[in-house]
């Protein structure tokens, strides 16, 4: 069966299609990408030439249909061929992702292991996405991840009908992007001495330098490769707070006179960008050239967990906040993530930021990421901001499995896969008329805890099916159907070579005994939550932010 459940499926006889003398055709030339994907993919395994042709008993055929809206497609299998119609290319691509989950779970391999018969079963599928957003952060800043994992990724979501990937660049223990001009982003913002063995509250290091940076070319590659998926890439430069790594390259972007070193230990930096002009120059410039290399409407600019105390204590901040007349510190944020707002709006993009950027009022056109439970999601809608739900006690994929003792390197509350099945990108506080600013949801990888591709594996797959399911099917799925499903699902999985937790718990080689983490009860991170948004609750009393 199909993952993620779709809008509606048929079965339509009992006489397979066969691959054996299949020709692809696609009519229209902007279907000709994805005929050549479908080709790519399936020659390596079946041996099977696929040849492009003309109409034909025995043809995979890709279509444009009218009345067919975006991402939307109608696969239907007969015995005599395979028709794929679609709003777009986009539908054109996730129908022959469809195709490819009718075949046996051997068609997700990379090459051929035995001689057998290609059969699909004679079905009608007609489907469309809930959410236009159906996301997936992965943080590179904490742990790097090398170039062909990062492709590998790219692919998995794109089997599962996930189309954007939020590319977290920066943070205080590593820059990621090479820019142009600021050589030392790289030569010493990417590097870091040492990282903390476990939670930072047991006081371990590993004593092992880690690092890496993508070049600019390494990113124009991984758009290509992703847009040639139909996943778009959204860039995540952090400021004004998560920004040691910079300011340790360049000490003149900081508060201090003293020289820092990219941060060691996890959790939230006291070191925050100044609020210079100059400072304000230099990430213009960077992002000019994140706009050069990222063509996608959005940009992130982070915004979350800014510590004020060093704009406090400084002159130069006091006296920006006295020059423009500002309340306080949250204000000059805001006034700060405005600058660059601004700038992505004249040139054509779009801001987008974690629910902090709400503290001391929005910019004009902002998007919002709700991580802080979906309060921010509620108080942005409502005032006319589009909004992306990704909160901490449901979508943190890093956070614990289970219960279990043996969950490697557990920290935080428990995030079981039915509670990931469960999730509702919408907040019920929210009116028809407001929820149509829910753009979609996003599962965030966070990597603190995460130091290898086989460690991201198990933390992301299969939590990660059954949030795809959650954002590109309709409302209300049965989890036991779901589970059902993906027992044959994790077939696919396996052939794809996904270390993927198992129903009953790691594997010896996935635990992590010689590490401790943080585990919590779901009671305190909720707790936690709410202090954390105790100003922006206030407003979902009635206030409106402008």
């Amino acid at each position: 069966m199909l993952l993620p459940r779709p809008v509606h499926l048929t079965r339509d006889g009992t006489e397979p299609f066969t691959l054996t003398t299949a020709t692809v055709i696609a009519a229209p030339p902007e279907l000709a990408r994805v005929e050549g994907w479908l080709r790519g993919v399936l020659f390596p395994v079946t041996g099977l030439p696929l040849p492009p042709g003309e109409a034909r008993p025995g043809a995979i055929e890709f279509t444009l249909a009218a009345g067919l809206g975006h991402e939307a497609y109608r696969l239907t299998v007969r015995p005599g061929g395979v028709r794929i119609e679609a709003g777009d290319a986009a539908g054109a691509f996730y129908g022959a992702q469809t195709l490819r989950q009718l075949l046996p779970p051997a068609a997700f391999r990379s090459g051929a292991v035995g001689e057998r018969d290609w059969l699909v079963a004679p079905v009608t599928v007609e489907d469309r996405p809930r959410f236009r957003w159906r996301g997936c952060l992965i943080d590179v800043a904490r742990h790097f991840l090398p170039k062909p994992d990062l492709l590998r990724y790219i692919d998995l979501l794109a089997a599962h009908k996930l189309n954007v990937l939020h590319l977290h660049l920066t943070d205080d223990q590593g820059w990621r992007f090479e820019v142009k001009g600021y050589p030392k982003l790289t030569e010493v913002g990417a590097w870091r001495r040492e990282s903390p063995l476990g939670s930072r509250r047991q006081g371990l290091f590993d004593g092992r330098p880690h690092g890496g940076f993508y070049t600019q070319d390494d990113l124009r590659e991984i758009v290509s490769y992703a847009a040639d998926r139909f996943v778009t890439v959204v860039p995540e430069i952090e400021l004004p707070g998560h920004s040691q790594a910079a300011i340790a390259a360049y000490p003149e972007l900081g508060n201090l006179d003293d020289p820092l070193e990219v941060a060691t230990q996890w959790g939230v930096s006291p070191n925050v960008l100044n609020v210079e002009d100059a400072t304000l120059a230099f990430y213009r410039d960077v992002l000019d050239q994140v706009m050069e290399i990222f063509p996608g409407e959005y940009v992130c600019v982070g915004g979350d967990e800014c510590p004020k105390t060093q704009w406090r204590e400084s002159p130069s901040a006091q006296r920006r906040i006295r020059e423009l007349g500002l309340r306080d510190e949250d204000e000059l944020q805001s006034w700060f993530i405005r600058q660059f707002s601004d700038h992505l709006t004249a040139r054509g993009r779009r801001l987008l930021g974690w629910d902090e950027i709400i503290e001391g009022g929005l910019p004009p056109g902002a998007t919002v990421a709700s991580w802080r439970g979906t309060y921010g999601a509620v108080v942005a809608a409502r005032a006319g901001h589009d909004v992306i739900t990704c909160p901490f006690t449901q979508l943190y994929l890093d956070f614990r499995q289970s219960d279990r003792p043996d969950e490697p390197v557990p920290i935080g509350s428990v995030i079981s896969l039915r509670d990931v099945h469960a999730f509702e990108p919408v907040p019920p506080e929210l009116t028809e008329a407001e929820a149509v600013r829910v753009l979609g949801a996003q599962a965030n990888l966070w990597t603190e805890h995460i130091d290898s591709p086989r460690a991201l594996d198990y933390m992301a797959f299969p939590r990660l099916s059954a949030f795809a399911e959650v954002v590109w099917s309709p409302a209300g799925g049965d989890f036991d159907d779901f589970r059902a499903r993906l027992h044959h699902h994790e077939l696919r999985l396996a052939a794809l070579g996904v270390e993927y937790r198992k129903e009953t718990g790691p594997e010896p080689w996935q635990t992590r005994p010689d590490v401790k983490g943080w585990p919590r009860e779901r009671a305190e991170t909720e707790a936690e939550v709410a202090a954390w948004t105790r100003g922006i609750r206030r407003n979902l009393s009635g206030e409106r932010h402008a």
